[in-house]
């Protein structure tokens, strides 16, 4: 008799045990789903930001290009074709060398979790399962 009174004061206290952990995970829980959506918002926050800097500064390169093209046109005298054949073939160079250096820093050796980090998120943009 006293073995199972025993005994029940054990499942009594572990199902307390039980129920106490379970709270205090729904309570973590809780609190990463809360931070995880204050961080989905600063994500989409800088994301927006970076996209209006990033326009900007196309538009303060392509207010650059014309100005340049102007003082191109002017200091050399040369005709509206001249000047642009020279502008395109200064942007092919530096695109060029820009595109030759960023594919040279992004070769790798890259760690297992950043190759299928990178295979998970190429899949879920390109729609793929």
């Amino acid at each position: 008799m006293e073995n199972s009174q025993q005994s029940k004061k054990n499942m009594g206290a572990a199902a307390r045990v039980t129920a106490l952990a379970s709270s205090v995970m729904d309570l973590h829980v809780r609190i990463a789903l809360q931070e995880m959506d204050r961080e989905k918002r600063r994500l989409i926050s800088g994301g927006i930001f970076l996209a209006t800097g990033g326009i900007l500064m196309l538009f303060a390169l392509l207010a650059c290009e014309i100005l340049l093209g102007i003082w191109v046109h002017s200091r050399f005298n040369d005709s509206i074709e001249a000047t642009l054949i020279i502008l395109s073939f200064l942007n092919i160079t530096l695109a060029g060398l820009s595109l030759r250096l960023g594919g040279h820093l992004a070769k790798g050796p890259y760690l297992p979790e950043t190759l299928e980090g990178i295979t998970k998120t190429t899949r879920a943009v390109l729609g793929k399962s």
